[in-house]
């Protein structure tokens, strides 16, 4: 398969037609493999607009609602980053293009080391794999000037806007009574304020769950 060609041709009909104009961000879509982040039996499919498993629960988001969120984060070069549930590392990579730094961050040990070993054979220096509680985010390496949450959540932890930085942005796809709003956070002065932009389906991450109560 004509992996190359695949790239270009999800960056020109999936990417391009649905508002992404960035063009650091269209260029890093076009030169990272998708391919080497998703489980062998799923190369074939690394382009199509759909989220991909990478393990029981866990997948890899449609690429047209991964390039709308970062969009939407407006990276800038002196960013630093944290992606939560960075799952194989494929949106870390992309982010490594645009921004100073980025620590992925990720529950699933096997999915971490995975992630590992793709940043140490495509040589991304500006990307650290490690492994944790998404509901904890990485203190060492905060503030970040972006947080992205890399699938769906019912639930944001207090805890990741403590560790956005002051004028820091902060996307995921908040999922309620079962739709998926892509959402922005801003944060000023120690203050948030949120913005609603597109519906998107992406699968909610483990641990991101509202808990259910008990109904009769």
């Amino acid at each position: 398969m004509d992996y190359e060609l695949a790239r270009r041709n999800m960056v020109d009909s999936q990417i391009r037609t649905n508002k992404v104009t960035n063009a650091e961000l269209l260029k890093a879509l076009e030169v990272v493999p998708r391919e080497r982040f998703v489980p062998p039996e799923w190369a074939h499919a690394a382009y199509v607009d759909e989220n991909l498993p990478l393990a029981p629960g866990r997948y890899l988001m449609e690429p047209m609602v991964f390039a709308r969120l970062v969009q939407l984060a407006d990276p800038q070069v002196t960013d630093r980053v944290l992606v939560v549930g960075s799952g194989s590392g494929y949106g870390a990579a992309v982010l490594a293009n645009l921004v100073r730094s980025v620590v992925a961050l990720e529950s699933d040990s096997g999915l971490a080391a995975r992630g590992r070993e793709q940043f140490a054979r495509l040589r991304i220096d500006g990307a650290t794999q490690v492994d944790g509680p998404l509901t904890e985010g990485w203190i060492l390496k905060a503030p970040y000037e972006i947080i992205l949450v890399e699938g769906a959540v019912e639930v944001l932890p207090g805890t990741l806007f403590e560790q956005l930085a002051d004028g820091g942005r902060l996307v995921a796809v908040v999922e309620t009574d079962g739709i998926g709003r892509a959402t922005l956070f801003d944060k000023r002065n120690d203050v948030l304020s949120h913005r609603t932009v597109f519906d998107a389906s992406v699968p909610v991450l483990p641990g991101l769950k509202r808990k259910r109560g008990f109904v009769f």
